[in-house]
Formats: C-alpha cells, sequence, structure tokens
C-alpha cells in the first residue's frame, strides 16, 4: 500500500450533508465515483446492490414525498418540522441510494450480500473523498419506510444507505474516535467455558 493510499484511508472522515455545497461531481467524476463504489467483495458475483442516481429533480419530488408522509404520520406537525423534511434529501448536489437487492435463499448468506451492499457504501465515501469531494453515509426514517421504497421502485429490497456527496463548505474537525488498543482485542485460544 502507497503511502498516499494509507494516507487517503487514515484521513476520510463524514462530513454533514447539510455542509456539501457545490460542485458536486461532473458526469465524468460521477462515472469514476461509481465505477470505484462498484469494486468491492461480492462473493458469489451476485451483485447483491443497486445504485440510485438522484439528480435534482428527483431530490425535490423525493422531498415532497417526505414532507407528505411525515405530515401525514405523525399528529400535528409543526410546519418547520415538513419542512425540514422536504429539503431532507435536497442537502447535497448528488444524492445516491445503496439497495441491498439480496437474494433470498441462495447458497450465500444474506448477511454477506448485506455487508457488500456496505461496502459499496463505504467505497463510495472513499471514492468520493480521493477526487477531492467529501460525502455522508444516512439513513434515518426513509430508510425503513415501506412507501419510501415502493415509491423508489424498490418496494423488496433494503436502503444500505443513502450517499450526499458534494465539496465540504469548510474543512472539517476530525472527531474522537476510538484508538487500536480500544478497538482490538489478541485471541490466544478457546475461552474456557
Amino acid at each position: 500500500m502507497t503511502n498516499a493510499t494509507l494516507k487517503l484511508l487514515q484521513t476520510r472522515r463524514s462530513v454533514a450533508a447539510r455542509d456539501l455545497i457545490e460542485p458536486g461531481p461532473d458526469a465524468a467524476q460521477l462515472e469514476q465515483l461509481l465505477e470505484a463504489g462498484l469494486r468491492v467483495p461480492d462473493h458469489g458475483k451476485l451483485g447483491p446492490w443497486r445504485i440510485q442516481i438522484v439528480d435534482k429533480a428527483g431530490q425535490a419530488a423525493l422531498g415532497d414525498l417526505y414532507a407528505r408522509l411525515f405530515a401525514e404520520t405523525y399528529p400535528d406537525p409543526r410546519p418547520e418540522q415538513i419542512e425540514m423534511e422536504r429539503k431532507r434529501p435536497q442537502q447535497a448536489p448528488l444524492l445516491l441510494i445503496v439497495w441491498s437487492a439480496r437474494q433470498a435463499g441462495h447458497k450465500i448468506p444474506e448477511f454477506e450480500q448485506i455487508l457488500s451492499a456496505g461496502a459499496v457504501c463505504q467505497n463510495l465515501l472513499l471514492a468520493a473523498h480521493a477526487m477531492g469531494f467529501a460525502a455522508n453515509w444516512l439513513t434515518g426514517w426513509p430508510a425503513y419506510d415501506t412507501q419510501v421504497k415502493a415509491a423508489l421502485g424498490h418496494p423488496r429490497d433494503d436502503i444500505a444507505g443513502f450517499i450526499f456527496v458534494g465539496t465540504p463548505a469548510s474543512t472539517p474537525d476530525d472527531r474522537p474516535r476510538k484508538t487500536v488498543a480500544q478497538a482490538t482485542e489478541r485471541w490466544t485460544g478457546p475461552v474456557a467455558l
């Protein structure tokens, strides 16, 4: 691994979607981003994921859907809450929706297929960082809402993540992270039962 690659991995961080501004990736950059996103482990070569590219018109339509569903679901929502939901998918120049399109009953365990979709999300974040952009991987209530999934055309699949991509409005501060010592342990043999 080159020092540049290692530095890239060590410096990647999420930037809040609301802090992502234009420019986002152009058509050629988007193609590169997506190609990198798809270079993931995929046991059985199933491709158990799909990516939807949501342009500005699509983001506005999705925001209208979120606002309507929120207003119908929650009693007496305040107008500012409804407007916040309308803006939710419109926070960054680019929105990608990564779907876990797993195949039930296949010899490849569904959990491995789900992990592969998560790897697509992570690769998109890394690729955006490598290209000089920033990204944020979010879910929230829309990722689990059956009406949202149906409106997006995948009623039987799960949303692995909404990936927001753009240029950071400012240099983000890094957040506290676990140290290697805090996150690892050594295993030397079976635990006594």
